[in-house]
Formats: structure tokens, sequence, C-alpha cells
């Protein structure tokens, strides 16, 4: 008895992801639409709901992250508000030096070499983290972006030099240390002065 996936089943679920990365990073995620998506693979919709469920696990299975930042920003809003900038890198670091930690590198490194894994990056990063993080700490609609890609700046850097580049000593730096020099201008990118009122938004 065959107790494999039916190769039409395997095809229509690659089609599904193919059409996914370009809808999402062409449209970014609120934008693309699961029906749109399907019909892009030629598939009916209920095959995204067969093989995904969501259009939210559809797009964690396009990107392939190993994490799901909505499972972090309520913790990192949960406590002081002049504190968050340190729990959030505390929690990155945490969820950085961990097991999905080392996916989520992969994960990278495929950015830099794709444009759409790029965007699907950017898209992750800023609409899927850090916008959600800004809205519970009741950040301005007209500072958001402005402060969402200062934060992601200070974040991605980390990445590049702590996890792609190690450089020492910050790849090896234990968290406190880490989260002692950068928690406080994370804190001022997200809720401090930044200069953002001449941007327009």
């Amino acid at each position: 008895m065959n107790r494999g996936r039916r190769p039409g089943q395997v095809s229509s679920r690659d089609a599904v992801l193919r059409a996914a990365r370009e809808q999402f990073s062409r449209k970014g995620y609120d934008a693309a639409t699961v029906r749109a998506i399907a019909a892009e693979a030629g598939v009916d919709p209920s095959m995204i709901n067969h093989h995904f469920g969501t259009k939210e696990q559809l797009f964690m299975a396009a990107l392939e992250s190993p994490v799901d930042p909505k499972d972090h920003v309520s913790a990192v809003l949960n406590g002081p508000r002049e504190d968050v900038g340190e729990r959030l890198v505390t929690r990155f670091l945490t969820v950085w030096d961990s097991p999905a930690g080392a996916a989520g590198v992969a994960v990278l490194r495929t950015a830099m070499q794709h444009e759409w894994s790029a965007a699907l990056v950017r898209e992750f990063i800023l609409n899927r983290a850090i916008k959600p993080l800004l809205a519970g700490l009741g950040v301005p609609a007209e500072e958001a972006s402005w402060r969402g890609n200062l934060v992601a700046s200070q974040l991605s850097g980390l990445i590049l030099t702590r996890y792609l580049v190690k450089l020492e000593p910050i790849a090896s730096a234990p968290h406190a240390v880490v989260v002692r020099a950068l928690g406080p201008t994370i804190q001022r990118y997200l809720t401090g002065a930044v200069g953002a009122d001449h941007l327009g938004g």
C-alpha cells in the first residue's frame, strides 16, 4: 500500500509556495490574498487550507522561518514601558542563540542571494515583528515606519556581527553585556526622540 503523497499533491504544494513567495514579496503580507495566490498557483483556494491552514501559516512556510514573532511580542510588551528595549534585546538573543536561531541564519543567508527571499525577510521583520510591537506601545502611525526601520537596522546589525560575520568580542559576549549596550539605543528608537517629525511619517 502506498502511504506517500500523490505526485499531484506534492506539485500543488510546491506551486502554492512559489506563488506565495511571488505574491508576498511583490505585494506584502497584507495585500496578498489567498485567492490570488491560489489563482497564480492554478489551484483551488481550499488546497491552500489543506496544505498550510491559514494565510499566516502559509507566509511562515514560504519564508521557512523557524520562529513566529507573534509568539514573542506579547512577552516583550509585558512590563514597564521604559524597559521594553532591554526586554526586546534579551528575547532576541535568547531566540537567536537557540536551535531556532541557527535555522534563522540559514534563512538570512538565502535572503542575501535571492531578491524574493530578501523581500520576505523585510516583510517578516517589519510587519510581522516590529509593527505589532510598535502598535502595542501605542506609537503614532506617522512615526511607526521610521522607528521600525531604526529598530530593524540595529537588530539586523546585531545578527550580522554576532551570528554571520561573528565579530569578536560581540560574537561571544554574554547576553547581559549586549543588553546593557544595545537596550538603551533600542529603547530610544522605540519610545524616545528620533527626529521623525520632519519625515512626514
